[in-house]
């Protein structure tokens, strides 16, 4: 009897242990931001396909996992130098830093650093200029973004918009090793959809923005003004998505095309709709489409690249 009270308290303490270690990975997982960076990855994946990763997939599954790593880490270390403001802003006081699921803070600090040290060891180990783009891209977000800019300048975006192109490059030269205008016309794709992207979003929370002091354009500027900017670049984004059809229609046909022609002409409808009505509605209706948009995108050029 005492036998088998101590073999069910030991199985309860070991389940207990589990789900523990489960919840423990859960926050750590959401520090990262994953909504966020796996449209980075998708992008990076897009990259090397075109570059002809689909006859070397190791090195294809070596930079996804690279651009992962790098965008995780940079993430969480965002999260632990922006716990001040995500505490203030209420669309972002439920990340685990503002709700103290990590204790001491300074681990998800060490957390993120890891996982770029990991990202940058992995990507040397592809080639040099994977190394260079992936360094570059964290630099870019985690100093020249969070660090210096966000905080300072409503040309954060602008600044920071190298970090959102970087993924794409990386993925392109872990296959290729070399510069083409073909990834740099892929990694301006993702460069120009992200002001649109993220001025929607600043719009929507402009109170939030404002109450945590962070000067993004629809902060520091009128809404007319900054809807105006916002409406103005996704179609910008739709008009430069043609572009590699014109120079690569070879490699880019039907497929590309359809997509970006039924994707382009919804974005360019949202983008018209909130000129004509600039309620923050229509902006968060532009936000919701802007990601779907790019992933369309980038599926399509996958697919053209694969057959």
């Amino acid at each position: 009897m005492i036998s088998c009270k101590v073999k069910i308290r030991s199985s309860s303490m070991k389940t207990r242990q589990q789900n523990q270690l489960v919840e423990r990975v859960k926050v750590y997982f959401s520090l990262t931001k994953p909504k966020v960076w796996w449209l980075l990855v998708f992008t990076g994946l897009g990259g090397s396909i075109t570059a002809g990763g689909v006859n070397d997939l190791t090195t294809t599954l070596m930079a996804a996992i690279t651009i992962a790593l790098g965008s995780a880490g940079s993430e969480s270390v965002a999260n632990y130098l922006e716990k001040d403001i995500d505490a203030i802003m209420a669309r972002t006081r439920r990340r685990p830093l503002p709700q103290g699921l990590i204790k001491p803070e300074w681990k998800a600090l060490v957390f993120g650093c890891v996982l770029i040290i990991l990202s940058l060891a992995l990507a040397y180990a592809i080639n040099l200029l994977t190394f260079i783009f992936m360094a570059l891209g964290i630099f870019d977000y985690v100093v020249v973004y969070v660090m210096y800019s966000k905080r300072r300048t409503p040309l954060n975006i602008i600044l920071g918009s190298f970090a959102g192109g970087a993924p794409v490059m990386a993925g392109y030269v872990a296959i290729s090793n070399t510069l083409t205008a073909e990834a740099w016309i892929l990694a301006a794709l993702v460069v120009l959809w992200i002001p649109s992207h993220v001025w929607s979003l600043a719009l929507k929370y402009r109170d939030d923005y404002m109450a945590a002091n962070i000067p993004m354009l629809p902060v520091v500027t009128s809404e007319d003004k900054a809807i105006r900017c916002i409406a103005s670049t996704a179609i910008l984004m739709v008009l430069f998505s043609a572009v590699l059809y014109f120079l690569y229609p070879h490699k880019y046909g039907g497929i590309y095309v359809a997509a970006a022609a039924l994707t382009g002409a919804l974005l360019t409808y949202l983008s018209m709709e909130l000129m004509n009505k600039p309620t923050r509605d229509n902006a968060w209706r532009l936000f919701k489409f802007t990601s779907p948009h790019l992933a369309i995108l980038f599926l399509a050029i996958i697919v053209d690249s694969i057959i």
